[in-house]
């Protein structure tokens, strides 16, 4: 299959539609500002609130005549634009496959080396998110403003959470097997470099030092321990730096000694520029971060936090074989992670994660309908994938049965390549949803080869429901629609047969926000469809019911400004209290309780109404392997950039070999 790099078939087309949209653009930048106006979010509100000279209202009784002067005076103009935009739309392709050319500017897709599926397996990280990029008017009615600087600022918090390095921490204790949560606000960046093994005793100390020319790459893969214990990297994996800890006592640490390395680790960690200046960002105020926050990308905490693993085992102290290059300080804090430690049953590891994981493969997006955002976002994520797919859907009347003034704001980002993508349009949308060219966006993607030259190669979706509440029969045919065109999808573009087999499936990933949870009363229709029985989700017990450890990921937009949840840290702590996901998450609906949210102290079902799904199946997969879930992540490095959480999963592809 051919992939769409231009979003016409010849420059003729593409000079015509950019001219047209040109003769838009203006009617639709002022309409946009005037509405927007018109339009406070909470954090402005609050701005004003200490303007004894009412300085804004006096701005827009001033730029109001203005804005609607310039308005009439371009409707002419964009009349022209309209009746020669609308019909190019039968034209124009369903999608943008963006492939940057420059690796050295990507510094993720450069560094990754083909599986040849010769060792025991395999790991795959994939993301989703809502990020919410309307227009600035539309934007507001969910509570969020300045959407240019806002694609920009989640672009790079993206790029700066998976192209952290993958520090793993393997704590050897007899007794104590559970996960802690662990700091790296002190660590710099690393260099290029290969695989490291350090050997740290430490008893009952909060800190260790590792000198070393390289802890790992940003963007290497990641380095996880098989099954075995053998503590070395699956093949593949690279740019990963593993620290071993002699520990006592259970690992767990004083709280003198854990104020004492804290403080050890902010004496010695050296700053780390930032990344990129731009004053628009400063327009936003979630981009105000504190010093030391985890989500500011002008901390030098924003990309050293990982995930840290505890392996029973033995081992001596070694420091000799410590390099003397570069000091990395790590803290381990006395308190684990609420949620990791209270379901020790659950076979893979699960969190609430100030960031987004490292290494991460693939990431799905919706709500990205601004060109202009989606523009500015495909420039940050290129920083870290080589391919993205954007600009999905369609417009106009073509291909779907009612006008679409936007497209589906489905993106895709990948480190691996893409093989194939096609789109469909669902015809079904009411309200406002039926203005937008809301789909489904299906992709195949090759992840590596066996020494046989088969190929091995990976299925994802990504999706957006319809959102008006009550519409449930409009969902279910959704759904239905959806499983039809994943299963032609699969039909289509599989060039393998039983006796020949030329592709390995490795997984089939299905992502997406389907506007509807697993708790509420009014989803039951969704909850029981028969989707959920040839995709699993991870985080749901059965239909009605979520595993006590999964979250909502749809926030209360009342409280996005808030001094509790304005960043990604102070998310992370109040989601990790039942008393804080009460005060700012939205929770399922009920016959007995009313909609409103904040400062609701009643006993709820669930945890909060989580619409954003990451699913898997292990069928039409090839049989000799195993897919299973490794870890899974509710990640608050948006905070205050939109009102959903994004949601993480780690697949560990399970081929059977064992290591050479």
């Amino acid at each position: 299959m051919v992939l769409y790099t231009s979003p016409f078939p010849n420059s003729f087309l593409s000079v015509l539609h950019s001219f047209s949209w040109g003769l838009i653009f203006p009617c639709y930048w002022l309409a946009d500002r005037l509405v927007g106006s018109f339009v406070p979010t909470t954090y402005e509100k609050r701005q004003r609130a200490d303007d004894p000279c009412y300085f804004h209202a006096l701005c827009i009784i001033i730029t109001t005549p203005i804005y609607l002067a310039l308005l009439v005076a371009s409707l002419p103009f964009a009349l022209i634009g309209f009746l020669l935009w609308s019909p190019l739309q039968s034209a124009r392709r369903p999608y943008i496959y963006s492939r940057l050319k420059d690796k050295n500017h990507a510094n993720g897709a450069s560094l990754l080396t083909e599986w040849k599926a010769a060792g025991s397996g395999k790991s795959f990280c994939f993301g989703s998110a809502n990020v919410c990029l309307l227009p600035d008017s539309l934007a507001r009615f969910n509570n969020v403003f300045n959407t240019q600087a806002r694609a920009k600022e989640i672009g790079r918090r993206i790029r700066n959470g998976a192209s952290r390095p993958q520090i793993k921490i393997y704590i050897d204790s007899p007794t104590n097997t559970s996960i802690s949560a662990a700091s790296f606000s002190s660590l710099v960046s690393p260099q290029a470099g290969d695989n490291r093994t350090v050997n740290a005793g430490i008893k009952r100390t909060t800190s260790m030092e590792y000198k070393g020319d390289n802890c790992g790459s940003n963007n290497g893969e990641e380095n996880r321990e098989d099954k075995g214990g053998s503590g070395e990297p699956h093949e593949g994996e690279e740019n990963s730096c593993i620290v071993r800890i002699n520990g006592e006592e259970n690992g767990h640490m004083s709280d003198t000694e854990t104020d004492t390395v804290n403080g050890q680790a902010r004496a010695s960690g050296p700053a780390e520029p930032s990344l990129e200046g731009d004053a628009e960002i400063s327009k936003t105020p979630n981009h105000k971060q504190k010093e030391g926050d985890s989500g500011s990308l002008d901390s030098c905490s924003a990309s050293r936090e990982s995930l840290v693993k505890v392996r029973v085992g033995d081992g001596t102290v070694d420091q000799s074989t410590v390099n003397n290059k570069l000091l990395y300080k790590a803290s381990i804090m006395k308190k684990t992670s609420v949620r990791k430690k209270k379901h020790t049953d659950e076979t893979f590891d699960h969190e609430i994660s100030a960031f987004f994981p490292a290494n991460l493969d693939f990431l799905c997006l919706q709500e990205v309908f601004d060109k202009r955002a989606a523009e500015k976002l495909k420039e940050q994520l290129h920083h870290y994938f080589e391919y993205i797919v954007y600009d999905v859907g369609v417009y106009s009347c073509h291909g779907c049965c009612s006008f679409k003034f936007v497209n589906s704001g489905l993106l895709f980002a990948s480190r691996y390549p893409v093989m194939d993508a096609a789109y469909h349009c669902y015809p079904n949308g009411r309200g406002m949803d039926s203005l937008a060219s809301k789909g489904a966006l299906f992709l195949k993607v090759q992840v590596g080869s066996t020494p046989q030259d088969q190929r091995i190669v990976g299925y994802i979706s990504c999706t957006h429901l319809q959102a008006i509440a009550g519409d449930t029969t409009v969902r279910c045919e959704q759904l239905d629609m959806l499983q039809d065109w994943l299963s032609e999808f699969r039909k289509s573009t599989s060039s393998s047969s039983t006796a020949n087999p030329e592709e390995l499936v490795a997984f089939d990933v299905l992502c997406g926000d389907l506007n509807f949870d697993n708790c509420s009363s009014e989803d039951k229709l969704e909850q029981q469809h028969s989707l959920f029985t040839h995709y699993k989700d991870p985080c749901r017990a059965g239909p009605g019911e979520d595993k006590p450890w999964a979250i909502g990921t749809l926030l209360d937009p009342e409280g996005l400004y808030d001094e509790e949840v304005c960043t990604p840290d102070n998310l992370q702590k109040v989601l990790e209290s039942e008393e804080g996901r009460k005060g700012y998450l939205v929770y399922p609906t009920s016959k007995n309780h009313s909609s409103s949210q904040k400062g609701r102290k009643a006993s709820l079902k669930g945890n909060g109404r989580r619409i954003d799904y990451m699913l898997y199946t292990e069928e039409g997969l090839y049989l000799e392997w195993k897919v299973e879930v490794e870890e899974f992540s509710f990640i608050t490095q948006l905070a205050g950039l939109t009102d959903h959480l994004p949601v993480a999963m780690r697949l560990m592809v399970s081929t059977g070999e064992d290591d050479p």
